[in-house]
């Protein structure tokens, strides 16, 4: 009774309005006085909340994300990859998809992924009469690709608090994120040739190809460089994050395609973001103390034993509760919350801790284009400048494919963990 008591007061509280980090800390620190311990646990959890090395790799992953949208990648990628399937039936929302896809491998964020496409692709594809709320839909759905294709920002945390190897965390999330770009594009074909009035660019020639091609060849290299380095053992992910924003740098400067303003808006971007996840993490850390002192983790553990041993049971009761707690809380707040309260039971059901940290991603993702509080949309919504229902609208279809995703994920537990565990 108390674990739910708890997680209503927190949520009770957070619908105040009161920012989440503040909100975890006030109500963790109030849990603490209630327990009769001493303030001076507070300050320790302040600096252990962001003491660790491959927290470094965060705000240099959004500094790189951030001087890509800047220096205006997402239009390179966009072209170049619209010359190739641009012709083809759904050709621009399978060119916005692979955008998003390989975004996605470069940035770490679902709301720069969705920014830095969406501003291309939009007016591109509403201009060839596709439909607005299926655009819309598809650029937000596409955008969430940006945390499971790694690298991946919540993986990383999550690594953190569970202490599992972030490599094998960013293999993990390759197997589910291609089949979210494989089940989108289906989609995104019979949507946009069924009853649609979408017509097709006309076929690129190949000079066309080749010219936008290597415009786009540099940030290609970038992944590569990025994802290579970290599977091949040359540098770890936090290594990956300094030497991907330093040549993100390097590129944007000899295309000449990033201001000095540019550069500093991107800086500017990064620090304000940061600083919003490191106050929630620190405030997760003092949330996720109070809960310990109250044995919570430990009496959610006992709950599903009461229950049974069926890790087919805790898997739908977790899923339940995630999707629920998505439509109040950010992808976040909801892994430095809940992922300490699920793990101990994970490990006892001998479930695999790389296979739930993808899973558990995966539902937050979910949880970015379900309102209220789905960024997404509301990034996607000022893009296009319409109203929010018309965005909700389009991105219904997707969440009931990544649903589906989620279900083949524990039907198949081999899409993510045969890559990790193959090498």
């Amino acid at each position: 009774m108390i674990p739910v008591l708890i997680i209503l007061g927190l949520i009770a509280l957070l619908l105040t309005g009161l920012p989440v980090a503040f909100g975890l800390a006030t109500f963790g620190t109030l849990l603490i006085v209630l327990k009769g311990l001493p303030l001076a646990l507070i300050p320790s959890n302040l600096f252990g909340g962001v003491n660790d090395f491959v927290l470094l790799a965060v705000p240099l992953f959004l500094l790189m994300s951030n001087i890509l949208l800047r220096g205006g990648v997402g239009r390179d990628l966009f072209v170049a990859l619209q010359s190739w399937v641009g012709h083809l039936p759904g050709g621009l929302g399978i060119a916005a998809l692979l955008s998003c896809g390989v975004f996605a491998a470069i940035s770490g964020s679902s709301v720069t992924t969705a920014a830095t496409v969406g501003t291309v692709a939009i007016p591109e594809m509403t201009k060839r009469g596709y439909g607005k709320s299926f655009t819309l839909g598809l650029l937000a759905a596409g955008g969430t690709l940006g945390i499971l294709i790694p690298p991946s920002i919540p993986l990383i945390v999550y690594g953190v608090i569970a202490e599992e190897s972030i490599g094998k965390l960013f293999l993990a999330g390759i197997g589910p994120g291609l089949a979210l770009i494989v089940v989108f594009g289906i989609y995104a074909v019979f949507a946009s040739t069924i009853g649609s009035r979408a017509s097709a660019t006309p076929k690129a020639t190949w000079p066309e190809r080749l010219r936008a091609s290597r415009r786009a060849m540099p940030t290609a290299i970038l992944a590569v460089i990025m994802l290579g380095g970290i599977y091949s053992g040359a540098f770890t992910p936090t290594e990956a994050s300094g030497i991907g924003a330093s040549v993100a740098l390097l590129i944007t400067v000899l295309q000449r395609s990033l201001s000095w303003k540019g550069f500093l808006a991107a800086v500017r971007d990064s620090v304000m973001t940061t600083s919003v996840i490191f106050l929630i993490v620190i405030g997760a850390k003092i949330f996720g103390r109070a809960i310990t002192l109250y044995q919570i983790p430990a009496q959610v553990a006992h709950m599903f034993e009461i229950a049974g041993d069926n890790r087919w049971v805790f898997l739908l009761i977790v899923s339940i509760i995630l999707l629920f707690v998505g439509l109040f809380l950010e992808s976040m707040s909801m892994l430095l919350i809940m992922v300490p309260v699920f793990l101990p039971t994970v490990i006892g059901l001998g479930i695999d801790p790389i296979w739930f940290g993808v899973y558990f991603v995966l539902l937050i993702e979910i949880a970015l284009i379900t309102p209220p509080v789905g960024l997404n949309l509301f990034v996607i919504q000022a893009i296009a400048k319409t109203g929010i229902g018309t965005v909700i609208k389009g991105v219904t279809p997707f969440v009931l494919l990544m649903l589906l995703i989620a279900v083949t994920m524990c039907l198949l537990p081999g899409l993510a963990l045969f890559i990790p565990f193959s090498l």
